[in-house]
């Protein structure tokens, strides 16, 4: 009989135990994070490769990018009420990609508002097939109650989320970055500063035909103005007051090297023999993204 029983507990804790075992990292007072995985997508990773913080402003608190999947969300707002004893009052969504908006699909079952820029209706509806990874990554029962959700608190260059303790203030700081609805959000009492997928870290940055390279280093000259004295980047483990720079000087060597070969008249199919990026040789995967960046760079000139 105490074996049966020992059985059905085993069994019971196996079918809860979590998807995401979430190590919350505290930045500053009442703001915690988690770090996403290095690499794409995976089985391994479960879709989790963003960062995700929630922000206690009294009342309440406010997640910023809810992750890849309904679970991921479930699971990371049950580890913050866990943390602080308070439920989440809204959820911040920084860019249109996968990883960061599924986890809406959670939030808006609860009626919580979910709050972005406004290009980002459009960026959900031109891009349906940033929404087929995560069914290949995940399985059935993790991805169960996933879909995509159009935010429901539309903005366009700021909008205050107030609280009884604190406000947090969400930036659109250029009209296009890595992507038209890429925003930041910032907590003026502590300093703090999500960058969202303006800022990498650890790993190369993804510049694609969507991205500006001048509005990228607009935005990053933005963030500078601001101040802050902690910032993290929508990837990577890097936490501090330069955890920007690396995107900076990457952007900038990119810029500066491949307008330079397009002057000279090289021809894109020679394009790796002009790039010298040796300073950023540690980023994961920056050896096929030094390519792809460059391409869609050059190809830009082009139509310029």
């Amino acid at each position: 009989m105490i074996k049966i029983v020992l059985m059905v507990v085993a069994l019971f804790s196996l079918l809860s135990a979590n998807v995401y075992n979430f190590n919350f990292k505290k930045v500053a007072n009442g703001i915690e994070c988690v770090i996403g995985d290095f690499n794409p997508p995976t089985k391994e990773n479960k879709g989790f490769v963003n960062n995700s913080c929630f922000i206690d402003i009294g009342d309440g608190l406010v997640v910023i990018d809810p992750g890849p999947s309904f679970e991921f969300a479930k699971e990371f707002s049950t580890k913050a009420k866990e943390i602080t004893g308070k439920d989440v009052k809204a959820v911040v969504v920084t860019n249109y990609h996968d990883d960061r908006l599924f986890g809406a699909s959670y939030y808006v079952n609860k009626k919580i508002p979910i709050i972005a820029h406004k290009n980002i209706v459009a960026d959900i509806k031109n891009n349906p097939q940033k929404y087929e990874r995560m069914k290949r990554v995940l399985s059935k029962e993790d991805y169960k109650g996933t879909k995509v959700v159009t935010p429901n608190v539309l903005f366009d260059k700021e909008y205050d989320i107030n609280g009884t303790k604190r406000v947090v203030k969400l930036l659109k700081l250029s009209p296009v970055s890595e992507e038209k609805s890429d925003i930041v959000v910032w907590v003026p009492d502590s300093k703090f500063l999500f960058a969202g997928n303006i800022v990498f870290n650890n790993r190369a940055l993804n510049y694609t035909k969507h991205s500006n390279i001048k509005g990228w280093l607009e935005a990053i000259k933005k963030i500078e103005a601001l101040k802050p004295k902690i910032v993290i980047g929508g990837h990577g483990s890097i936490i501090g007051k330069d955890a920007y720079k690396t995107t900076k000087e990457y952007l900038q060597a990119l810029q500066t090297q491949v307008k330079k070969a397009y002057d000279n008249n090289v021809d894109l199919a020679d394009i790796a023999k002009h790039l010298h990026l040796e300073k950023f040789k540690d980023l994961k995967h920056v050896k096929e993204l030094n390519i792809h960046n460059a391409t869609h760079y050059y190809n830009q000139l082009d139509w310029e």
